[in-house]
This record gives C-alpha cells, sequence and structure tokens, in this order.
C-alpha cells in the first residue's frame, strides 16, 4: 500500500497531540487514577483507534482497515501481558500510586519510539529477504511455547532486575528513596538519580523485550509499515489507563497466556505458509512457489478474536469457580470450629 508522505505526518502529529491532551489533562496534577477515570480513558483510545480504522476503511479500502484491525487487536492483547511485568515492576519498587501513571507514560513513549526503529528495520529486511518469514514464523511457534510455561498467578512472580536496569543501578549514584515524581535531585551540591529513573529504565526495556515477540507477529498480519506503526502506536496509547482500569483483573486472566499462545502460533503458521507460498530458497521445492492455502485477513480476524473472547470467557468462570470454593471451605472449617 502506497502511503503518502502528508499521512505519516499526520498520523503522526495526531498521536502527538492525543499525547499532549494525556499529559495536559491527567499529568498536570499527580494524582491516583480511578477505576472511573481510567475507564473512560480507555474507552476514549480504544474509539480513536476504531475511527482510524474506519478512516481507511473509507479512503483505502477493506485489507488494509482489517490488517490494522487485526494488528491492533493482536498487539493490544500482547500488551496485556506486558501489564503482568508492569505490575510485577511497580510493585517491586513500591511506587507511590500517585506517581505510577508518570511511569508507564514515560515508559510507554520510549516503548514507542524503539519499536518505531524496530518496524523501519523489519520492513527493511522483509522488502529484500522474503526467506526472513521462516525465521520470524519459527520463532513465534517458539514464542507460543514459553508463553504456555508463563504463570501469572499471585505471588509466583518475582521481579529479576534486566542487565540494563542492573548497570544503570551500578553506575549511577541513586538516592534511597523517591522524591516525589522526579527522577534527578541535587542533594548537598551532588546530582543523583531517583529510584523513579530506574523503574522508568526497568519499564522501557521490558516493554523493548516484548518487541522482540510482537513486531513480528503483526508483520505476520500485515507487511505495511505504516500499518504496522500505526497498530503498535494506538495499541500503546491506552496501555497505562488499561493498566488502571484491570489492577486487580490482571490475575484473574489466567487463561491469557494460553490465548495468547494460540494467536501467536496461528500467526507464526501462517508466515511459514506465507513463506511457501512465495518461496525463493533453492532447498525448498527446487525454489519454485509451494502451492499451499494461506488465511486471508479475515480468517486471521476471526481467529484471534474468537481467541480472546474464548481466553476471557473461560478465565472468568475459572476465577469465578475457584471464588465460590474457596467461600464454601472457609464457610465448612467455621462450622467445624464451632
Amino acid at each position: 500500500m502506497m502511503v503518502p508522505v502528508w499521512l505519516w505526518i499526520a498520523t503522526v502529529a495526531g498521536l502527538i497531540v492525543l499525547l499532549a491532551i494525556d499529559l495536559v489533562i491527567v499529568d498536570r496534577k499527580p494524582h491516583e487514577v480511578t477505576i472511573g477515570e481510567a475507564g473512560r480513558w480507555v474507552v476514549f483510545y480504544v474509539a480513536c483507534a476504531v475511527v482510524f480504522g474506519m478512516g481507511l476503511w473509507l479512503f483505502m479500502g477493506s485489507q488494509p482497515a482489517g490488517e490494522f484491525f487485526a494488528g491492533y487487536i493482536t498487539e493490544y492483547s500482547l500488551s496485556v501481558d506486558n501489564l503482568f511485568i508492569f505490575l510485577v515492576v511497580m510493585t517491586a519498587f513500591k511506587v507511590p500510586a500517585i506517581h505510577q501513571h508518570k511511569v508507564l507514560l514515560i515508559g510507554i513513549v520510549l516503548a514507542l519510539a524503539m519499536r518505531s526503529v524496530f518496524i523501519l528495520l523489519g520492513a527493511a529486511v522483509i522488502a529484500n529477504f522474503s526467506w526472513v518469514f521462516y525465521l520470524f514464523g519459527a520463532f513465534l511457534i517458539y514464542t507460543a511455547f514459553t508463553f504456555l510455561r508463563t504463570k501469572h498467578d499471585e505471588g509466583e512472580e518475582e521481579y529479576k532486575e534486566n542487565a540494563i536496569t542492573r548497570i544503570a543501578r551500578k553506575v549511577l549514584p541513586v538516592t534511597d528513596q523517591f522524591h516525589g515524581a522526579k527522577s534527578f535531585v541535587k542533594i548537598d551540591g551532588k546530582r543523583l538519580v531517583t529510584p523513579m529513573f530506574i523503574v522508568m529504565v526497568a519499564i522501557g526495556t521490558a516493554d523493548l523485550l516484548f518487541a522482540v515477540d510482537s513486531i513480528p507477529a503483526i508483520f505476520g498480519l500485515t507487511k505495511d509499515a505504516f500499518l504496522v506503526f500505526s497498530a503498535n502506536a494506538f495499541a500503546l496509547m491506552g496501555l497505562r489507563q488499561l493498566y488502571f482500569l484491570l489492577g486487580g483483573l490482571l490475575n484473574k486472566l489466567v487463561y491469557l497466556p494460553i490465548g495468547l499462545a494460540v494467536i501467536l502460533a496461528f500467526i507464526g503458521v501462517k508466515l511459514v505458509l506465507e513463506a511457501l507460498h512465495s518461496n525463493e530458497l533453492p532447498f525448498i521445492n527446487g525454489g519454485d512457489e509451494v502451492g499451499v492455502w494461506v488465511p486471508n485477513i479475515a480468517t486471521s480476524l476471526g481467529v484471534i478474536v474468537a481467541v480472546l473472547a474464548l481466553t476471557t470467557v473461560a478465565s472468568l468462570l475459572k476465577t469465578r469457580r475457584t471464588a465460590a470454593k474457596e467461600r464454601k471451605n472457609a464457610t465448612l472449617a467455621i462450622s467445624q470450629g464451632h
């Protein structure tokens, strides 16, 4: 899809305006974000993404719009898994609730900037080496396997600082406590960084690692760099409000890793099929294309939505049954105690 320069500029400008609105309204006064406030912002950002997708549908056709929505939903669902890491980091560093939204905003802005680099590199590689789909597909299938082994049960996951965060803590002079929302302070004439800065490093680098999974996944749904960027941007924009909206509900999405594993495995297989369909490797079918069926964007979108719906419903039913069982056991224990 040929995207004019003005559309790139307009999209980036629109995203900057959204960030500016967020900064002026939400961040002008540090406060603890309520569920109601977070809910309204989540609806707002989802509505912005829907309007953008409908605009693509009207002016560019159903194919680009379908690819955008499939990419957006996939990136948004993968971003929910990021929230588990955010939750663990915030808890480990004991970040005050009134400053958590600032940490998330800066971390997400950094993540968007870093993902943009990944997108440009990925688009360049795909344009010149179609066989990279084999590698992307294999990597996503492997990632799906690791998701199946992931556990997010409460109290089960302990935060371990990555290499970049450990280096930052060792190299930089860090204060023992937070100083409001400040990242840098001056004490006795000496400039120091606060734990807030280290938290931002931890959040930003953690999301960068998730980009390694999400970028190949979305390239499995669309090869257009503009759609990849816009889907990622809209998914990340509403991420911090989603963090406050879900809150303790994150631990109730017990089957989310399984759902994400199915989605990643599906996209991984789709990439391998596409690689076979446009095969150029001489040791596969003599370098000729392999006549295999490749799921279209409508099928891909249907699978993604169905898997997420089933995962969510199954998770809620599971947690409801578990809660009912715990209440029953508690009642039984009290009655036996008397």
